[in-house]
């Protein structure tokens, strides 16, 4: 437990806080793929949201078309205000192509094409549905400095479980390569996101204004690209940070098409062209050396620190994902950014509209096939 405040406004748990907070008056994005169906964690997160009825839930959906029907009726059994978008139909490609939007699915995409609905009211939150150790005080810390001025809310834990040390992506990865940058180039901008205590985490809040105003990376880069459309709406200023506590949730591995790894890529892509849109020019020709040289002095102090605390320390493998993580220092490609709600022609109603649809119809499909097999 400590107090020290940073650069932004730090909200420390210092005595289990449950502040109340405007639920009310807030949309609550829950994104989801087909992993999350019937599971344990996304029924605690559904079940607890029941107890605070928030104004509106809004499920991005990202499934084949054999899993939207079922999972539609599961959530239809909470008693919520939620709406299901399933991202995935055609009608929703073909307005996204129409608008001159499309590419690639992911997650980042996903959350964009919920937050124009999430908009309708006057606050957003964002946060994930695979975390096993969820409860009522998230949504009301995150919300919280929202009421009192601030624009952007950032969750934020330590990911220690079973007596080791978890956050693999954000200590090995993240932390270094930010601090590797700050060194060379001491910008404003590079001291904003060296100032969250967990950068990547999935959980943040804003007001329906600011929401409009993210760019999203369609994929990974989702946490990177909001920090920084946040440090252009709301700066230092109306920022915080929110200690969300004890905090659980599914591992990844390391390799592997949704990996670390391949997160590392795409993490890295969007942080890199934010630096550059903020006027920070980067040497690629050094920047590896130079992260390499950051991560392995705080793979030491993480060493000791675990060893402090009577935890398991796998050294070289923490040694060997820095050396993978490297590999992903690279000049980022072509941007694949999804443009901020206020800059785009087509409206959230037409999103629902066309989500709705889509998923109806498979629906429909199915029906008729069940019909068809019955009369054979």
């Amino acid at each position: 437990m400590e107090y020290v405040q940073s650069s932004i406004a730090t909200l420390h748990e210092l005595d289990d806080p449950r502040p109340s907070a405007p639920i009310e008056r807030a949309s609550v994005v829950v994104p989801m793929t087909e992993r999350e169906y019937a599971g344990l964690a996304a029924d605690r997160v559904l079940t607890t949201l029941e107890d605070l009825n928030p104004a509106r839930v809004i499920v991005p959906l990202r499934a084949p078309p054999t899993r939207v029907t079922s999972f539609r009726q599961w959530l239809a059994t909470y008693d919520l205000t939620l709406e299901v978008l399933w991202c995935d139909g055609p009608r929703i490609s073909k307005l996204l192509e129409g608008a001159g939007l499309e590419g690639r699915s992911g997650k980042g995409r996903d959350v964009w094409l919920a937050l124009g609905r999430a908009a309708k009211e006057e606050f957003v939150v964002v946060h994930d549905a695979d975390t096993v150790s969820y409860d009522s005080s998230f949504l009301t810390r995150l919300l919280f400095p929202l009421a009192h001025g601030f624009k952007f809310t950032k969750g934020y834990y330590a990911r220690v479980e079973d007596r080791q040390l978890y956050g693999r992506l954000f200590r090995l990865f993240y932390v270094p390569l930010i601090r590797a940058l700050r060194t060379a180039h001491p910008t404003s901008y590079l001291r904003y996101l060296d100032s969250f205590r967990y950068a990547l985490a999935g959980e943040f809040a804003a007001t329906a204004e600011m929401v409009t105003q993210i760019r999203a990376p369609r994929s990974w880069g989702l946490e990177v690209g909001t920090l920084a459309d946040a440090f252009d709406a709301a700066g230092f200023a109306h920022t915080a940070q929110v200690d969300l506590g004890r905090y659980e949730h599914d591992h990844r591995a390391v390799s592997g098409p949704t990996g670390l790894s391949e997160m590392s890529r795409s993490v890295g892509e969007t942080l890199f062209r934010t630096i550059a849109q903020h006027d920070i020019s980067i040497d690629f020709e050094t920047l590896p050396h130079r992260y390499r040289n950051t991560a392995k002095q705080l793979l030491d102090q993480y060493a000791i620190d675990a060893t402090f605390n009577g935890f398991e320390y796998p050294r070289s493998r923490e040694r060997e994902q820095i050396e993978t993580y490297t590999k992903s220092i690279q000049p980022p490609g072509s941007p694949d950014y999804l443009p901020a709600w206020s800059d785009v022609d087509i409206t959230p109603s037409a999103v629902v509209d066309a989500a709705v649809a889509d998923a109806d119809a498979v629906n429909t499909e199915l029906t008729e096939d069940d019909t068809d097999s019955s009369i054979e």
